[in-house]
């Protein structure tokens, strides 16, 4: 095995880094709080509660504390003899798809002290991983699928393995078969019931280059890059899988979520893609939204897509309720290039952004009036935006109820220099804009007064 060793040194911010690099265009998006690095390459996220796992290329797996979103901090990481490319967490350990490496399995029950535990060296590059029961399914490449036993993750044991025809970017496990995106051998379908004799059943040989692949009832839905565009497919007879129908999008098909009757495709300099899946055998197309960059990947929820838009494009949201008028409502230039994105169940965006790892939350204007929305069930004084500042800043409270309130701001000496706010407000969220044109440089803090809740922040104004 290739061993590799990288001194990392993490470097863990929240909204109180320079100036430049935090004065980013955005809409209705607030960043409230970033996880900045000398990571080698955020490729991937997965989000567990108050964790996030990123996979992070060769600085391995770090393990960062979202519990304060406005300040992430890395508490645990795992870095030595691994490539990281992709994650997947199951129970008490992180399965990693390290490159050269294989699969490497981390203890991650004390996540401030994620132990190695296992691996298995695969033959060839493991570029994804899946976990389904006793088994991780490995994307590995030219060399296949590689079944290994994980029921004891110190002693992982590679059971089975079908080499295909292509080069496996991605799998994905249903029932009792591995569907698998074969590059330039389009789908395979693997038998995997017994996962020591995992035994290939059919195929479909797809018109591009298969990259990912999603399963939803009797149909495998294909992203087939350039050529190819979305592929669907009838998987169920999953000996004689039957291409039923396509689309071939405009840009390079990275990725696809399928949500109800309708396909949304990370397409490239094609943007967002939206297709109605209702009738498999002839899919229509209804909707797209041009992103401004380079579409990676997608994420739905709702009525809403994610989309991890490159180095161009950062995070964009657009409003999918209205599928064949969808519209963004949101953006965020994140600083690096955004390839992966992932949501928790409290509604925060978390974006692996090559050099760091984002965290977002999005205001939808249309659930806003002017004063009140409905995120604000607490009292709360949020970081300033951006912080450090050399003019304006943007001061965000939240009220848990009507309150009389005071907003104000203190020089070091503790002299009261400006009132933001004062008077009775309504609960909901307010935004106060801090024009500091007339006021010296240095530190100065911002107190929050409402009701019995008393809350102070630091901004830092620099010329």
């Amino acid at each position: 095995m290739r061993s590799i060793f990288i001194t990392i040194i993490s470097i863990c911010v929240a909204l109180t880094a320079c100036a430049d690099l935090f004065a980013q265009d955005r809409e209705n998006v607030e960043q409230v709080g970033r996880c900045l690095n000398q990571w080698h390459n955020a490729k991937d996220v997965f989000v567990v509660g108050d964790l996030a796992y990123v996979a992070t290329g060769l600085s391995g797996l770090q393990i960062v504390n979202v519990s304060d979103p406005e300040n992430p901090g890395v508490i645990g990481f795992w870095d030595y003899n691994c490539f990281a490319l992709g994650i997947t967490v199951s129970g008490n350990y992180a399965y990693i798809a390290g490159s050269l490496s294989g699969l490497q399995i981390v203890n991650i029950s004390d996540p401030e002290n994620p132990e190695w535990v296992g691996e298995y060296d695969t033959p060839g590059w493991a570029l994804g991983v899946t976990v389904s029961g006793d088994y991780a399914y490995i994307a590995n490449d030219y060399y296949g699928l590689q079944i290994v036993n994980i029921s004891d993750p110190e002693n992982p044991n590679g059971v089975g393995q079908y080499d295909t025809q292509g080069d496996v970017l991605d799998v994905t496990v249903s029932g009792d078969y591995a569907y698998v995106a074969d590059f330039d051998a389009g789908l395979q379908i693997v038998n995997i019931s017994d996962p020591e004799r995992p035994e290939w059943v059919g195929e479909y040989d797809t018109p591009g280059n298969a990259y990912g692949i999603s399963v939803s009832g009797d149909y495998a839905y294909i992203a087939d890059g350039w050529d190819g565009g979305l592929q669907i497919v009838n998987i169920s007879d999953p000996e004689t899988p039957n291409g039923v129908g396509y689309y071939d999008t405009p840009g390079t098909t990275y990725g696809i979520t399928v949500s109800g009757d309708y396909a949304y495709i990370a397409d490239g300099s094609g943007g967002l893609q939206i297709v109605n899946i209702s009738a498999p055998e002839n899919p229509e197309w209804v909707g797209e939204y041009d992103t401004p960059g380079y579409a990676y990947g997608i994420t739905v929820s709702g009525d809403y897509a994610y989309i991890a838009d490159g180095s161009d494009g950062g995070l964009q949201i657009v409003n999918i309720s209205d599928p064949e008028n969808p519209n963004r409502v949101g953006y965020y230039d994140t600083p690096g290039i955004a390839r992966g994105v992932a949501l928790s169940e409290d509604g925060l965006i978390y974006v692996a952004n090559r050099t760091n790892m984002g965290i977002y939350h999005f205001t939808d204007p249309a659930d806003v009036d002017d004063e009140t929305n409905y995120f604000a069930a607490e009292f709360n004084l949020f970081a300033a935006y951006p912080n450090p500042f050399n003019s304006t800043t943007t001061i965000t409270f939240g009220l848990g109820k009507p309150a009389p309130t005071r907003l104000v701001l203190y020089d070091l000496s503790g002299r009261q220099v400006r009132t933001l706010v004062e008077g009775n407000q309504q609960a909901g969220i307010h935004i106060s804009i801090l024009s500091a044109t007339d006021l010296p440089s240095g530190l100065y803090f911002v107190r929050l007064e409402a009701a019995e809740y008393i809350a102070t922040r630091k901004v830092m104004l620099i010329r």
